[in-house]
């Protein structure tokens, strides 16, 4: 997201003051990494306090908040016309943001699936002690 077109710069510079940040490349880079954390602890979080059902309801809800926010996104790059010459590197970077939401979501999703499977064994195999 460092990488805007020079009309980008130009409007990052003298009308949106607020995404100045976004110029620096390690700026953008810290802020994104640092909401991909709060999003993998806000998960992990959900995991524990909630039963495996509703952990996977909250992370397929998260996954398609993910997926608005890449249509949305999407939808304002190319109908925007002051986001629109911000041109494709910088658009690459948004996009990938909300890739990297979805991948956090379908990661705890695949987790609970091996986890689940894990206990499922487990119970089977002390249910075969038992009866022994």
């Amino acid at each position: 997201m460092s990488k805007p077109s020079l009309v980008g710069r130009i409007g990052i510079e003298l009308f949106y003051k607020e995404y100045q940040f976004l110029r620096t490349w390690w700026q953008g880079a810290l802020a994104v990494f640092v909401t991909w954390i709060l999003l993998l602890l806000l998960q992990a979080l959900a995991e524990k306090k909630f039963g495996l059902q509703k952990s996977n309801w909250i992370h397929a809800g998260m996954i398609l908040v993910a997926l608005a926010g890449l249509n949305f996104t999407w939808n304002d790059f190319q109908h925007t016309t002051t986001h629109r010459m911000l041109r494709e590197r910088f658009h690459i970077g948004a996009y990938l943001f909300w890739l990297g939401w979805l991948l956090i979501s379908v990661f705890y999703l695949i987790q609970n699936k091996n986890e689940m499977t894990v206990h499922e064994k487990e119970r089977g195999h002390s249910a075969l002690q038992e009866k022994q």
